[in-house]
């Protein structure tokens, strides 16, 4: 596979753009900056006397956003951490507060198009969804391992399958003859539990989606690090920093959705998005990845 980044586009930018609102001068902290898409344009905002703050699980992301980042006239530095240590970066960088946090909450499509990562069904590869390599449990081993109540928690409680005991059974069925260790083959197990063919069009989405999404957010702890994240941003932001969290499905968006609310209850917080911001008929056609996309903004106050 090329090491050059694939074609990106941040979904929402224009949205991200007018209610993040980055005056010049102004820090910038992008808490999952992937592939730059949305750094690039926030970057450009703050100008010349301005600063962004990159991070990202993915080293490789941190590589092409590198690339992509290269001059633009703030100031940028990159780390490669989780946006669960966002005060430990803000430290590291010898900064005490931003003017703007931003967090998309999507995979990024250079993860989805390398099979080698296993994030997608799409093309048969190792059963891995580490999103940062230095991780040591892949979906292998929670497929492989855990038992069949515990698999089926796992799915429900990240995904609301609602097929998820039905499923859950079935991997135990099949991981009894040989360990599962393809995304293809547990593509397939998933879509027997269900009795649908993924080729059929009769769903819209492929009949693995919610599994594979389960997987990989357990195996990246991802709701333990968004929940860290909120419960950290508000000592990061400067009076009037704005915090922008862009979820793709409604676990995500709930906590977001409830955190901003409680914040707000409590003085912190003044909420700018009365409703979640998403994608017009026009950008939903154009970049198929913006369709579940939600974002929420909210202003520190207090």
């Amino acid at each position: 596979m090329s090491d050059a980044p694939a074609e990106h586009v941040p979904v929402l930018a224009e949205h991200v753009r007018a209610l993040l609102s980055v005056a010049p001068g102004e820090v910038v902290l992008d808490a999952t900056v992937g592939l730059a898409g949305h750094a690039r344009m926030l970057c450009e905002d703050a100008g010349h006397h301005g600063q962004l703050i990159g991070i990202d699980v993915d080293a490789d992301n941190l590589k092409a956003a590198a690339d992509r980042l290269e001059g633009c006239p703030a100031a940028v530095r990159l780390f490669h951490a989780n946006f669960a240590r966002i005060d430990d970066v803000l430290n590291e960088a010898g900064i005490e507060g931003v003017d703007v946090l931003l967090a998309d909450l999507g995979v990024s499509s250079r993860q989805l198009e390398d099979p080698t990562r296993g994030f997608s069904f799409a093309v048969s590869g190792p059963l891995d969804m580490r999103m940062d390599s230095t991780l040591t449990r892949t979906a292998a081993d929670l497929v492989n391992g855990l038992r069949e109540e515990e698999l089926s928690d796992l799915i429900w409680d990240n995904s609301q399958e609602r097929f998820s005991r039905k499923i859950a059974r079935r991997i135990c069925e099949a991981r009894r003859g040989h360990r599962i260790t393809t995304t293809g083959e547990l593509s397939k197990v998933v879509c027997d539990a269900l009795g649908m063919d993924p080729r059929s069009r009769a769903s819209k989405i492929h009949p693995a989606t919610r599994t594979f999404m389960a997987l990989r957010m357990a195996v990246n702890n991802e709701l333990t690090a968004l929940r860290t994240l909120l419960d950290k941003a508000p000592s990061c932001l400067k009076l009037g920093g704005r915090i922008g969290v862009i979820a793709f499905h409604s676990i995500e968006d709930g906590m977001v959705k409830r955190d901003f609310a409680e914040r707000k209850r409590d003085g912190q917080y003044r909420i700018l998005t009365r409703r979640p911001v998403i994608a017009d008929p026009q950008e939903r056609a154009a970049n198929p990845r913006s369709r579940s996309a939600k974002l929420r903004v909210a202003q520190r106050v207090r």
